[in-house]
């Protein structure tokens, strides 16, 4: 009994000192396949394996959206919102973004990340540094604004990439990191509030076809119209998501600091290489730690109990660094995925499942070309790396290269690579 009561303890004060390390080294104490804790003071169990998240988003007793503590939904879960429901209602949201973020529409996302990157090269040269997370941040809010049929004025880009940046900084943390996220959040969700209302006036008028077209105009299955707050909050998740690729083209670059041998390939334009490349990059360096669902009813995991009420946590960290599923998982090793595409329950980066059903993300087949198409870029460029903390804390969540990866006498060594593949959300598996 004395010591089913250390397990059951709350660990909430451990997931803030071990940050990506506190689950494994939960499951690792725990005496079966199902590791028992709390949580904020709920209680909660954490599971990991491609059959833990086929379990975690295929059986309809646990739910996502009712799951994340105030932390995560104050900053990234907003009620009513599709990363909030379940069911028809989610379905409908997820569906709504589902044109916009496969073929020719997810073509133009990429298309335009291209250009903005091409075009802000040339202006990192004629500084003395840049910090490539910041600019890379910039040039894609740059795309994603435009893509989504939104056009802020030049100088306002920096202080919206800032906010979107920060919105996903402050994801589940404590103190200035999370205020400044809230903040953030309110700042840009007013203004796009304010477009909602005047497009639907007919005062300004969106292109069709793009991701504030879809917004605006989406009914639920109800028939009505999604209230202004709603609107905005689902198209800021499709923009701060975007900009989220900022941290995997930062990683690139620490990558391939530590290991140039990884620019031949990439700048040779290799597809094959590339989408290794950006799979392997997905899986080594650390993003979300685990994702939470609820239990809305008794259920049972490999002959383990889990009670209704129970937060049921997915240990995507563990998973990506298991030995059992992947040989000598702290090396670097694009040539892991020389071969058939990862399962859709291996690679959970950004979620399990099929994206056009479930809760995986839908836009990460978009997430793997923007990557496929700026890391080759970045592969190409000369530049100089001074000394600087290129430290990435697993103690940090989210992780990030600490510096930010500062950069000196950027210039273009050889012509940026051209994309040769059109991103479609039908073909997403990891």
């Amino acid at each position: 009994m004395a010591g089913r009561a250390v397990v059951m303890a709350d660990d909430t004060l451990f997931l803030l000192l071990e940050g990506y390390g506190w689950l494994p080294a939960l499951r690792r104490r725990a005496p079966g396949e199902v590791a028992r804790t709390r949580l904020l003071g709920r209680r909660a169990v954490a599971i990991c394996g491609p059959d833990a998240a086929r379990f975690f988003y295929e059986d309809d007793g646990i739910r996502r959206g009712p799951a994340p503590p105030h932390l995560v939904r104050s900053t990234h879960f907003v009620r009513g919102t599709g990363q909030n429901l379940d069911g028809i209602t989610r379905e409908a949201r997820r569906a709504m973004f589902l044109p916009v973020l496969h073929g020719d529409a997810a073509a133009d996302l990429v298309s335009r990340a291209a250009a903005a990157w091409d075009e802000a090269v040339p202006r990192w040269g004629a500084e003395p540094s840049v910090v490539l997370f910041d600019r890379v941040a910039q040039v894609l809010a740059t795309a994603a604004y435009g893509w989504a049929g939104l056009e802020p004025p030049e100088h306002e880009t920096p202080k919206v990439a800032a906010d979107l940046v920060a919105m996903a900084e402050g994801y589940a943390t404590l103190g200035p990191r999370h205020w400044r996220a809230r903040a953030a959040r309110r700042r840009r969700a007013a203004a796009l509030a304010h477009l909602v209302r005047r497009a639907r006036a007919g005062v300004v008028a969106v292109r069709r076809g793009t991701a504030a077209d879809a917004v605006i105009r989406h009914r639920d299955r109800d028939g009505a119209l999604l209230n202004p707050r709603v609107a905005a909050f689902e198209l800021l998740n499709v923009l701060r998501a975007t900009v989220a690729v900022s941290w995997w083209v930062t990683f690139a670059a620490h990558a391939l600091h530590r290991w140039p041998s990884h620019r031949g390939p990439l700048g040779d334009n290799d597809t094959g290489y590339i989408e290794a490349f950006v799979h392997e990059l997905r899986r080594f360096y650390p993003f979300a730690p685990f994702f939470g669902g609820r239990a809305v009813r008794d259920l049972s995991f490999r002959g383990e109990p889990i009670p209704e009420g129970t937060l049921v946590l997915l240990d995507v960290f563990g998973q990506h660094h298991d030995p059992a599923l992947w040989e000598e998982p702290y090396v670097f090793a694009p040539e892991r995925f020389a071969g058939p595409r990862p399962g859709p329950y291996e690679l959970i980066a950004q979620g399990g499942g099929d994206p056009a059903l479930g809760h995986r993300c839908v836009g990460e087949a978009v997430t793997v070309e923007l990557l496929k198409t700026l890391v080759p870029r970045l592969a190409t460029l000369d530049y100089r790396v001074p000394g600087q903390d290129l430290s990435v804390s697993p103690w940090r969540i989210p992780a990030r290269v600490a510096s930010g990866f500062v950069m000196t006498d950027v210039r273009q060594a050889v012509p940026a690579p051209v994309p040769e593949t059109v991103p479609d959300v039908r073909r997403a598996r990891g």
